[in-house]
């Protein structure tokens, strides 16, 4: 995952505090925790590893597995930022540094594992096929997976409308030229569709994943891998 640019926030984009693509954030997270719960069924016995930790302590839904899964001492988070405050924020959750491409934890060793818009930071097509294969690995029951919809006509860290439809390399020309060019880098920011995070899936070995979506305003805004494992007899 790639380290934050100086020019971008904690969650990697550039909508400020309290500004109305902030205020949307928060409500679809809600919707895709929601959605987590629902597909799921996490137990008051289910370990839960968290990908993608930040270091933001200024927003509730910048960590929003961390802070509204009830059973904390069930929670393990990891990611490359320094979030090891969640400890202290939330006790007896547990943080380790550690990048999503190579997890430190033998197979199977969390009940379920979550990361929420993560996937579109990790690199190219073989980082992001890499990512899901360690999640998957790592998972005894499943997977909950969310990342924005490239085919969603607002793109939410620019927060610009529709240039990222363009050709790649049309849409990195538009972010340097309206002051987002620390966002045109496939290690900072690759987008997919639900084809491509249906293929990354296929390869990552995550056979049983399926690809669903959350809507906003009618429209779908966010992708949900949601992968259950068939249980040991």
């Amino acid at each position: 995952m790639a380290p934050h640019a100086s020019a971008l926030n904690a969650q990697l984009n550039v909508a400020a505090p309290e500004s109305l693509p902030d205020r949307v954030s928060g409500y679809m997270r809600r919707k895709m925790f929601a959605r987590f719960l629902r597909e799921m069924q996490p137990s008051e016995a289910d370990s839960l590893l968290d990908v993608g930790a930040t270091s933001d302590e200024t927003l509730e839904h910048s960590n929003y597995a961390v802070a509204w899964y009830p059973h904390k001492a069930r929670i393990t988070t990891v990611g490359l930022d320094d979030a090891s405050f969640l400890e202290r924020k939330y006790p007896g959750v547990a943080f380790r540094v550690a990048d999503g491409r190579a997890l430190p934890f033998a197979n199977g060793s969390f009940d379920l594992v979550h990361s929420s818009a993560v996937l579109e930071h990790v690199g190219g097509r073989p980082d992001q096929v890499r990512f899901i294969s360690e999640l998957w690995r790592v998972a005894r029951r499943g997977v909950f997976l969310t990342t924005p919809n490239r085919w969603y006509p607002i793109e939410f860290h620019s927060v610009l409308p529709l240039v990222h439809w363009l050709p790649r390399a049309a849409f990195w020309q538009v972010l340097r030229a309206t002051g987002r060019g620390e966002l045109a880098d496939e290690a900072v920011l690759n987008l997919l569709g639900p084809g491509d995070l249906r293929r990354v899936a296929a390869e990552a070995g995550a056979t049983s994943a399926v690809v669903q979506s959350v809507a906003l305003l009618g429209w779908p805004s966010n992708l949900l891998l949601v992968g259950r494992k068939a249980r040991s007899p």
